[in-house]
């Protein structure tokens, strides 16, 4: 029988898993991540032919034990990787030996800074804990990063002055255009639903543009949070004042910190220790962006997205990277070293990209790719052929911000087309925000905010290629049932 190794726990590795446990039943599968729980997929719902929704929840490894005896769960982290040999060494001293290996190990936050214990990186449920319990003691907080996670926290956080930091010219720039950001942003003035909370006006302050710098990383346990991340986390400051959020955009990309005690904790020329003292250290923490403003804060939240987790692989193997630093692997998952795959956050897509895909970080992604990782794997035992699979055809993600469903479609923020692109945007205040990337007449990308219900649709058009330009701007009239034209 086969044997098969998959470094990781998270949805990548659980989904490959899964995928190999029920093609090759009598193969021995062993699943080595550093923590007892897993991310397992929920309630999954195929919503259309490439959109998806599913919920994921962290359960105990015996979950997945029991469900397939072909199964070993090996409870530790991976000290070395002999591809020359086939093995794995895990950090207890262990040796296993594998026939295919397929490495799930997903990413680790980008923080501003090492070591630093003022900045906190909010990545798994371990730091979302962490920062709720030092959020309890805060009257003011710097939130810097522009991902999915930076704005959720803005959303959710009460009691306690939030700057928000983003080095763009609007928020939300992973997933939306300014457009879609001003449609938002009410949001963060408007009361939230369910939750009875006085008088919440954020004040919002713009700054000048500033050129960027570099950043530092640190390696970080743990899987990734989901879009979900918040519920059932009471996200309050110590101030029972009303949410005050100053949305600085195009502020900083390197902060220098000084803390109370006069030492720079930044090693960078442009720390000014001077700082300090002009403020009698009455904040633990002061940030100086890259815009010349100064802020005191009880500490910084660092949500400035992924780098791929590769440490322990690449001592001693040779594998190809990608630029961003992921593991290179092209449409049958395999990177560049015999017998070894990647799925997740870890590995970067290096095939010939259909034109209308990308990759991005993502759960729904990580799911697709473990997927399909453990298909090929299965595949390559059975010398069968297998062809990249549909859902990598067109990019398609469905999650939620402040409380609106959200959908994304394609190039939908009009990724790597050039100028020859338009736009079409329908808004209705407080209700939807619909956006249409046209290319030649044709659809080529979507972003949609609220309960539209024009998913399907969209998808099909998109995936059509009809020529739309015999309709024109009557494409987002909200008085024309578009459905009916195309059935």
């Amino acid at each position: 029988s086969e044997n098969f190794v998959i470094v990781g726990g998270g949805i990548a590795g659980v989904t490959c898993v899964e995928q190999l446990s029920s093609q090759i039943p009598s193969s021995e599968v062993a699943l080595i991540t550093a923590g007892p729980h897993i991310k397992a997929v929920t309630n999954y719902k195929q919503v259309s032919r490439t959109l998806e929704e599913f919920d994921v929840e962290e359960k105990p490894s015996s979950v997945l034990e029991e469900k397939y005896p072909n199964l070993t769960f090996i409870q530790s982290g991976v000290k070395a990787l002999n591809t020359q040999s086939h093995f794995v060494e895990t950090t207890d001293g262990r040796v296993f030996g594998y026939e295919k290996l397929c490495i799930c190990s997903g990413g680790r936050p980008k923080l501003l800074t090492q070591d630093n214990p003022y900045v906190l990186g909010i990545r798994d449920t371990d730091s979302a804990q962490e920062f709720q319990k030092r959020l309890c003691k805060a009257k003011r907080i710097v939130v810097v990063g522009n991902g999915g996670i930076a704005l959720e926290l803005v959303y959710e956080v009460e009691g306690c002055e939030v700057i928000w930091a983003v080095k763009d010219k609007a928020i939300g720039n992973t997933f939306f255009d300014a457009g879609a950001a001003q449609f938002l942003i009410p949001s963060l003035e408007a009361d939230k639903p369910e939750k009875t909370a006085p008088c919440k006006r954020p004040r919002y302050t713009t700054e000048e543009p500033a050129p960027g710098a570099s950043q530092t990383f640190t390696a970080e346990p743990g899987s990734a949070l989901g879009p979900d991340w918040h519920e059932g986390i009471v996200l309050r400051g110590a101030e029972q004042v009303r949410q005050c959020v100053h949305l600085l955009t195009y502020a900083p990309c390197t902060l220098h910190f000084c803390s109370g005690n006069i030492s720079p904790l930044f090693q960078n020329d442009i720390c000014v220790n001077e700082i300090v003292g002009s403020f009698e250290g009455s904040w633990p923490v002061y940030v100086q962006l890259t815009n010349g403003k100064t802020f005191g804060c009880d500490f910084v939240v660092s949500a400035t997205g992924v780098v791929p987790n590769t440490e322990p692989f690449l001592h001693g193997n040779n594998f190809a990277l990608a630029d961003d630093g992921g593991l290179q692997v092209n449409d049958q998952m395999m990177t560049s070293v015999p017998d070894v795959y990647a799925a997740g956050d870890v590995c970067t897509a290096c095939w010939d990209h259909s034109p209308l895909w990308q990759q991005m970080r993502l759960w729904t992604q990580a799911r697709q790719m473990g997927w399909y990782a453990g298909r090929c794997m299965a595949a390559h035992v059975l010398s069968e052929q297998i062809e990249l699979d549909f859902c990598f055809e067109l990019f398609s993600h469905i999650t939620r911000f402040f409380n609106y469903k959200v959908v994304l479609l394609g190039k939908f923020n009009g990724q790597g087309l050039g100028p020859d692109h338009e736009l079409l945007v329908r808004c209705t205040k407080g209700q939807e925000y619909v956006k249409v990337v046209l290319s030649d007449g044709r659809m080529v990308g979507a972003v949609l905010i609220g309960e539209t219900d024009l998913e399907e649709t969209f998808e099909n058009l998109i995936l059509n290629r009809m020529d739309l330009t015999p309709y024109g701007e009557d494409l987002l009239n909200p008085d024309i049932d578009i459905e009916d034209y195309f059935d």
